[in-house]
Parts: C-alpha cells; structure tokens; sequence
C-alpha cells in the first residue's frame, strides 16, 4: 500500500506540473511580440526572486515582494487590457484568416492583392506582401506601421510607390486587413540562394523560414512576381495560378508522414519555441513548489 501511495504521489506531481507547464507556456505565447512582454520578463524575475527568498527565510523581502506582486498583477489588468481583450476574442481560433472570411470576401480580397501586383509590375515597382496564416505575424506587425485598414488594389499601390515613405518594408494582411506597412522581415541566410534574388526575395524567405505566412514578392529588376512558402520558391505563375495557388495554401492542412506520426508531431513541437518551453518549465517547477509550501503552511 506505502508503494502504491508513493506512486499515485509522484503521478499526481508530474500531473501537476504539467498542466502547469501547458498553461504558463501558452500564457508566455500570447504575451510573445506585444508591448507587454517586457513586463512579463520582470514579472518572472519577480516570482523567481520571491521562490527564492521564501525559501532562504528572508521575511521582510518576502513581505515586499508580496505586496509588489499584487500591485503588479492590478496594473498589467488595466495598462494591458486591450491585448488581454484582443486574445480572448481570439482564444481556441485556428486558421484566423479563414475563419473570419467569407468565400467571396476571400475572392475579392485575393483578386485585389493580384491586381495591385500586375499594377506595380507593369510600373516597375517592387513589393512584399505577406498573408498571416496560423503563426501570428504580431512581432512583425508591431514594428511597422499600423494601419488597420481594408484591403484595396488602389492602397496597396499607392504603399509601395517609390515616394512613399513605406514602399520599403513588408505589408502584412492579418485576418483580411492590411495590418501594416514598412515591416521588417528576417533575411535568409542561405548560402544557396541564387545571387540573382534581391532584399526583397531574400526577406521573402526569411520570413518563410520562422513562419507559415505566404510571402508574395513584386521584383522591378527580373520583372515577375513570385510566391514564398514554407521556404518554397513559386515563380512563373499567371494571375489566375497565383489566386488558386493562395487559395490552396490557405486552406492547407499539414501533412504528417504515417510511419512518423507520433515522432514527426514530438519533434515539431519540442523545436518550436524551444527556449520557451524550457522557461515555462522552470516556472511551472517554482510555482508547484511555492503552492506546496503555502498549503504546508497553513495546514499547521
């Protein structure tokens, strides 16, 4: 019986901790990009000091820290409300972009993007645009330009004309709104790529290389147009193959090899965000052993 307590005991432990684990780290993906992942940061650094210092006996800094925590918790309620706000009206959704779309709303939104492509290629004028698809584009979002506004041939033109000062940067659609412009996307640095790609093609891949967005790329220089995903390079494509080319990506489901279900998805997710992960770990490890001294604490 002693072994058989010892053992659901140290079951209902990792239990514990992994369900802590699951929701720290989703709490520390959604803070992920925004403004207010600075304050997290000193959040953590608070708890990781109060753990500490409830466990070397130093009252009075514990006492501090207390008070200090609950101040904090007040004020990232009320400075940070409209991205709490924002991530629970998001919260459980998958494929945002299509979800909130309507077959013909996509259609037109796609036929827009297009038009103001062939428009910028035959004025020999370079773009990037990227389309959010699952992975949040909201670190890159929140280093341009925010603009909010609703996808237009015309708009989008008139971003990218030479004089304008965001025809430099990429322009993200997040949830079929042009989100913003002049964004700075991550070079590639494969050592591969052909040397007659520019800025443009090399961000394209960049940003396909950290992310599932489709990256779609206007070149002055080679007059064409390409489309970026998954670090796949779609050249030649005629407008009508680039909307159902898009369409199809979209709606793409991730293909997980049959001999290598369980071992492709353990590895997949144990190499996304690895450095998160770890220190959601460690928090989760901290928190359980803090909530089990508080319990002993007062059961005396």
């Amino acid at each position: 019986m002693g072994i058989i307590n010892i053992n659901i005991g140290i079951l209902k432990l990792i239990c514990e901790i992994i369900l802590l684990w699951f929701v720290i780290y989703h709490i520390l993906s959604f803070f992920e990009g925004t403004r207010a992942v600075q304050v997290l940061r000193g959040i953590i650094i608070l708890l990781v000091a109060f753990f500490l210092f409830q466990r070397l006996g130093l009252e009075v800094l514990d006492w501090l820290l207390t008070k200090l925590f609950a101040i904090s918790v007040i004020a990232i309620l009320i400075i940070f409300h409209p991205e709490i706000r924002q991530g629970l009206a998001r919260l459980g959704q998958r494929h945002l972009f299509i979800l909130n779309l309507r077959e013909e709303e996509l259609d037109y939104i796609l036929k827009e993007i297009i038009n103001a492509m062939e428009n910028l290629l035959r004025a020999k004028i370079g773009a990037l645009i990227a389309i959010e698809k699952n992975d949040p584009l909201v670190s890159y979002i929140k280093k341009g330009v925010l603009l909010d506004a609703r996808v237009s041939s015309d708009l989008i033109q008139s971003i990218f004309t030479p004089n304008n000062p965001l025809h430099d940067g990429g322009l993200i659609i997040q949830q079929g709104r042009i989100a913003a412009a002049g964004c700075l996307f991550p070079l590639t640095e494969n050592p591969d790529l052909n040397r007659i790609f520019g800025t443009r093609h090399r961000a394209a891949l960049g940003l396909s290389e950290e992310t599932d967005a489709i990256i779609l790329v206007v070149s002055e220089e080679r007059q064409d147009i390409s489309l970026v995903y998954q670090n796949k390079l779609y050249r030649d494509l005629d407008p009508q193959e680039m909307f159902f080319k898009i369409k199809e990506i979209l709606r793409l489901k991730e293909k997980v090899p049959k001999k290598l279900d369980m071992g492709f998805l353990i590895k997949h997710w144990v190499t996304h965000h690895p450095w998160l992960k770890l220190i959601a770990l460690i928090l989760a490890i901290l928190v359980w052993f803090y909530v089990q001294g508080e319990i002993r604490r007062f059961s005396y």
